[in-house]
């Protein structure tokens, strides 16, 4: 893949499509950084998983290893105070009146895209990669490509800088995902996806499923349920 000399910060959160969205970053930037954020969230268990994935993404390669700088950890706690969503408070997942199921948190990812950039500010970082994706998602508005678009053009004209938000998933769904993650690091990414990343909306462990980790019935769970499905259809 064509690397260029930039620097990416990517928005990782301990899940699958954060974890693949770093070894893209890695595949193709001269130095990247991580960035998490604590804001209160049900499944904070993901960001437990986060420093034993960048440690074990580490072992991928010396290349790898170079590139892969600090880590940084986030208190957003004001995102909790200000919601009242199933991803911050132990309620049961349902559909709201407008269409959006109660796991949407509003402002989540404007706030975080906004968070990253003023850090990349600070550590002259230009290129800011996130998982958002509009092929496979709960039609979370803020993962929309229209929306991160004009997120790129707000902040820079609020910043007076050239930042680009890069959104590799954006148009594929979760089975691609799970290709290109194969395409990156081989069966041993996809192995540590499975093992290692959380995405389970209750927070829940327990068993390993052929998919990952989770409770097996939250839309997290689901959607990555089916995509791994039909990637190993694919393969066969």
């Amino acid at each position: 893949m064509k690397k260029n000399n930039d620097s990416a910060l990517v928005l990782f959160s301990g899940g699958q499509d954060s974890t693949t969205c770093l070894a893209w970053a890695l595949s193709r930037y001269r130095h990247v950084e991580t960035i998490g954020f604590d804001y209160g969230q049900r499944h904070a268990i993901e960001l437990t998983m986060r420093p034993s994935l960048l440690q074990k993404i580490r072992t991928f390669s010396d290349d790898w290893n170079s590139k892969l700088g600090e880590d940084h950890i986030i208190d957003l706690g004001l995102i909790s105070q200000l919601s009242h969503t199933a991803m911050t408070e132990d309620i049961e997942i349902t559909m709201q009146e407008n269409g959006l199921p109660n796991t949407f948190v509003p402002g989540r990812n404007l706030m975080f895209m906004m968070v990253a950039a003023t850090l990349a500010y600070r550590r002259s970082m230009n290129v800011l990669v996130g998982g958002m994706c509009e092929t496979d998602f709960s039609g979370y508005p803020d993962c929309r490509d229209d929306s991160m678009k004009a997120l790129q053009v707000a902040l820079n004209l609020g910043m007076a800088t050239r930042l680009k938000l890069e959104t590799p998933l954006m148009w594929i769904d979760k089975a691609e995902t799970w290709q290109l993650a194969e395409h990156l690091g081989g069966s041993k990414l996809v192995d540590l996806i499975r093992a290692d990343t959380h995405t389970c909306y209750l927070g829940e462990r327990g068993t390993l499923h052929p998919w990952g980790h989770g409770c097996g019935t939250c839309p997290a769970c689901a959607l990555r349920a089916r995509g791994y499905a039909e990637y190993v259809a694919s393969r066969l």
